[in-house]
């Protein structure tokens, strides 16, 4: 299957995790990537691990919190690609702690990367969208955009201004040809569920010390036997984008493992 032969796809948390993952999706189906993360060592993991595929890859260091760095990063990109087909908005961090405790300076951070950092990503990458060809933008909100995850109010609110914007950015864009799309991804293994992510923008969750875990008693998967893998996400993110996804717009898809029926 070869859905990405001939297009130019720009993932933005590609050091790790699921950003990680759909770098290689994309790279397997054909595609030419561009790979950005803040951690410079998942980037080379990145290459490693997407082989004979890394003649299609480039990286880049980008801090999508940092305005100036994120116009540079795409700028960059689109000049490597030789124009942009396809957004993924992956970069994200996870922070957990009772809000009572919660400084401000915390709160905003993960405002900051998640939030704003998606906007950065997409202002600046929608000229060249404009240019494209079946332009789309898949962006991560999450099951906590819209279902009580505790300890994680800052989280939920950055996903659910993700999840908003996505629909208002559908409207705004749909007669000039870019898509908008969001995945919203509970119950996966990653980098940022387990703390394991190579990227610093990618971080786990680091649930208080006396986290109350009846509290978390309804978020389990309903089928298989535990959490997914981020390549289950990939999948999904690379149907939207592709001519697969083409009447796809302005919507949000789960996927949890019926976790949140």
């Amino acid at each position: 299957m070869n859905r990405y032969e001939g297009r130019r796809v720009l993932v933005t948390g590609g050091g790790s995790g699921i950003g990680q993952a759909t770098v290689l999706r994309m790279l397997a189906e054909g595609g030419s990537v561009v790979a950005a993360d803040i951690s410079e060592d998942g980037l080379k993991d990145t290459v490693v691990k997407a082989g004979a595929h890394a003649e299609r890859l480039t990286t880049l260091v980008v801090n999508i919190a940092d305005e100036t760095s994120v116009r540079a990063g795409v700028t960059a990109a689109v000049e490597a690609l030789g124009g942009l087909d396809v957004l993924v908005n992956a970069a994200g961090i996870l922070r957990s702690s009772h809000t009572h405790e919660t400084t401000l300076d915390a709160f905003e951070q993960v405002v900051r990367i998640n939030l704003t950092g998606t906007f950065l990503g997409i202002r600046e990458a929608i000229p060249a969208l404009l240019e494209g060809n079946g332009s789309a933008v898949v962006n991560f909100s999450s099951t906590s955009a819209v279902f009580a995850h505790p300890y994680m109010a800052a989280y939920a609110a950055s996903k659910g201004g993700i999840q908003s914007m996505t629909h208002a950015l559908a409207a705004e864009y749909a007669k000039q040809g870019i898509r908008f799309t969001a995945v919203q991804p509970g119950s996966i293994s990653s980098g940022m569920t387990d703390g394991s992510g190579a990227s610093r923008q990618s971080t786990g969750p680091g649930l208080p010390e006396d986290t109350d875990w009846s509290l978390f008693a309804k978020l389990a998967p309903a089928i298989g036997e535990g959490f997914a893998g981020p390549e289950t996400v990939a999948g999904v993110v690379a149907m939207l984008a592709s001519e697969d996804g083409r009447f796809i717009t302005g919507t949000e898809v789960r996927v949890d493992g019926g976790t949140h029926f």
